[in-house]
């Protein structure tokens, strides 16, 4: 149920800054703000003022000033929590924060808990469930590409879609859900040719949208990208090179890398996701072979691959390890071969190289890790290796979790509706699966959803927001 109290947050970042934001919201909000307001022009109480407009003035306790702030004053309906709502933008000492709390708190409102804005925009019907959720992703979005994401999101394009599954849905169910009702006569209010086309056209979306998460997560947190290759091919001077400072040990020594070195970094609105990993080679020692084992699981998990060759060896010698790696990439997964050391390299390997015959799957870039040569044309392979085209054209792209683990089950109930229609089951059952299909989508929207779910989203937000 919705709390009718009236809630009060700074809803800028903790600290010193120049200004700071101070949030009310609550069927109460305009009137505390009036009994702490003065403004030495105007003369008149917020209650009077029209809504939407800014006003100069003072917060006062007990006849003294506390500061000179604005106030953005907004009235019910028409307003983020959809509840009359004041942001007080003051100065940004902490003390000037703390007190106007104070005073706010003094004069009935109270503290807001983690999301509660938010939460109550939600309540109130001003946003869905999975929009509101989108407003915590825009806040930590990191890249340019998240950001859009989320931005999308926010303003309903997955609500949309999952919407319009939900009516299609809903009209069948209705209909086959009538038929029971009738089921002596043995009359068919649905036509199952008709169900059977609706129910492929939602198997086929619900398993894009189900198979998008794996590019939303990588555009949410980070492509990842593991960087493998023997020892001492310049793994970690290459790491070291993306990342602009000395994260990784380089060394001439065999096995300096023993477990795996992660970072994140922003390239050109981009976030990846390294993952520096020891040198694959033949070895006794215990701890750089676990070390070797991290390797490999980490390869499995990266949806770019770099395999960092050394153009000092023998052409058999990489062909060999090259093979290797070869075997261990999926076909979901890109391969970049990573020729390094071109500056002293020998000129008979890099020849081979350069005529090596790739997959559809893998690219091939000669560079100079230590002196950052060619280091742009591998940036640029990273980037085109991911499909972004389908974010940048607007299709649905899966970025939560809870969404993606929501979908996975609407799509295994719509499965068991396809098997029903093959095997001609009767109505009932075949009502019974819809249902469940509308009940997952029904999570995702907040359509259907308990306090425990509700609690555990908005926990995740910052207070004040």
């Amino acid at each position: 149920m919705l709390d009718q109290s009236t809630i009060c947050a700074i809803s800028t970042s903790p600290g010193i800054g120049a200004i700071a934001v101070i949030r009310l919201s609550g069927s109460e909000a305009i009137t505390i703000a009036d009994k702490i307001f003065k403004s030495p022009k105007q003369g008149k109480t917020l209650a009077v003022q029209k809504a939407n407009t800014i006003h100069f003035g003072q917060i006062i306790q007990n006849n003294d000033v506390i500061d000179e702030v604005v106030i953005s004053l907004f009235k019910a309906p028409h307003s983020f929590t959809g509840e009359n709502s004041v942001e007080i933008a003051c100065h940004g000492s902490t003390y000037i924060q703390q007190k106007i709390l104070e005073v706010l708190i003094e004069n009935g409102a109270r503290l807001a808990m983690p999301g509660e804005f938010t939460q109550r925009a939600f309540l109130n019907g001003k946003m869905d469930l999975s929009q509101a959720e989108a407003v915590a992703d825009v806040i930590s979005s990191s890249n340019a590409a998240a950001h859009k994401l989320a931005i999308n999101q926010m303003r309903g394009g997955f609500s949309k879609e999952i919407g319009a599954l939900r009516d299609q849905l809903l009209h069948f169910t209705a209909m086959v859900e009538l038929e029971l009702d009738f089921a002596e006569e043995e009359v068919e209010f649905a036509d199952r040719k008709e169900l059977r086309n609706l129910t492929e056209r939602i198997e086929l979306l619900l398993r894009k949208l189900k198979d998008s998460f794996q590019l939303g997560n990588a555009i949410k947190k980070g492509i990842p990208i593991a960087i493998v290759g023997e020892t001492n091919v310049g793994k970690s001077t290459l790491l070291n090179a993306l990342l602009n400072e000395d994260k990784a040990i380089v060394s001439d020594i065999h096995g300096t890398t023993r477990d795996v070195i992660e970072d994140v970094v922003n390239i050109h609105g981009t976030a990846f996701r390294f993952f520096d990993t020891a040198g694959i080679r033949d070895t006794d020692d215990h701890i750089e072979n676990l070390g070797i084992e991290r390797s490999y699981s980490k390869l499995e998990l990266a949806t770019v691959v770099l395999l960092v060759v050394d153009t000092e060896n023998p052409y058999p010698i990489i062909e060999q390890r090259i093979r290797k790696i070869r075997e261990r990439v999926s076909e979901n997964q890109t391969l970049i071969i990573v020729a390094n050391k071109i500056d002293s390299g020998l000129g008979k390997t890099i020849q081979l190289l350069e005529v090596l015959e790739l997959t559809d799957n893998e690219k091939m870039v000669f560079i100079a890790a230590k002196q950052k040569e060619n280091l742009d044309k591998l940036i640029d392979f990273m980037i085109h290796s991911v499909n972004f085209d389908a974010a940048s054209q607007q299709d649905i792209i899966v970025t939560n979790a809870r969404h993606y683990e929501i979908l996975k089950n609407a799509h295994e109930a719509i499965l068991r509706v396809l098997n029903g229609l093959d095997m001609q089951i009767s109505g009932d059952f075949l009502a019974q699966d819809i249902r469940e299909c509308l009940h997952y989508l029904g999570e995702i929207t907040g359509e259907i959803s308990t306090d425990e779910v509700l609690g555990h989203i908005f926990a995740s937000f910052c207070i004040g927001k």
